[in-house]
């Protein structure tokens, strides 16, 4: 079935992205669980973060709805059952029993970029703490005015330091690790913040998704947003009026 599509491609009868496209559902209709790894998982709720580290790409870090967050080591198992299923089990835990643990659901849980020494979680507690891995304690927290929905770095920054959080509060707040202090607000969403996600490719750019409909793209050396992508305006039908550059310049 698939050397017959691929010759069809070689033939000229498929197109690109057909191909393509093909390639993909094949793909996805083969995916199954592995029978050969197995993470066990210490979580009592639903698990509402994942993120593998992005220096090593081997620790695994989660957080949970139970007010845990823990981290596996996906390389190294912590037994093997049957003699040949890997089976990993946490090699970190914090929980609601710890002395600094979250007393709500963790609802965001990330790697420091350049370092797996340190990771970040945010809850509904309204706090948002910076740990430090090996020994299992809170070095920094910050307290926040409302539900925290997300939390962000830039996997990019070499001249700040700074947590982007977002939260039942409309704005979005800046956490400076380096001096444990808030450096900016940023105003314009109308509900709280769901999402955030720091640009690849400048360290400056920050984009937040908000309950309000909206996406706002920020830099953050400057006041105000400068992009608002809003769906529930554009739907009103009111669009800019085009302009062909073209014709623009011959009439100048």
């Amino acid at each position: 079935m698939w050397w017959e599509e691929v010759r069809r491609r070689e033939r000229g009868e498929l197109r690109p992205r057909r191909f393509e496209a093909l390639a993909r559902s094949r793909r996805a209709a083969s995916l199954a669980l592995s029978n050969r790894k197995e993470i066990a998982t210490p979580h009592l709720g639903a698990v509402n973060s994942l993120q593998v580290d992005l220096t090593e790409g081997r620790y695994l870090l989660s957080g949970a709805s139970d007010g845990s967050a823990a981290v596996f080591d996906l390389k190294d198992a912590t037994e093997y059952e049957a003699g040949f299923i890997a089976k990993h089990r946490s090699i970190l835990l914090v929980d609601r029993q710890h002395q600094h643990g979250h007393k709500f659901t963790v609802s965001k849980a990330i790697w420091y970029p350049v370092d797996t020494g340190l990771f970040v979680t945010a809850s509904f507690d309204n706090y948002v703490k910076v740990w430090d891995t090996n020994s299992s304690q809170v070095v920094m927290d910050f307290k926040m005015p409302g539900k925290v929905y997300s939390a962000a770095m830039s996997p990019i920054a070499t001249t700040h330091m700074l947590i982007a959080t977002g939260s039942a509060d409309v704005q979005v707040r800046l956490c400076d690790i380096a001096s444990g202090a808030f450096t900016h607000t940023l105003s314009g969403h109308l509900d709280g913040i769901m999402s955030l996600e720091w640009s690849t490719s400048s360290e400056w750019i920050l984009m937040s998704g908000g309950c309000d409909g909206a996406i706002r793209f920020w830099d953050i050396r400057r006041a105000g947003c400068f992009l608002v992508l809003d769906q529930l305006r554009s739907q009103l039908g009111r669009r800019p009026p085009i302009i062909d550059s073209t014709t623009d310049n011959v009439s100048k």
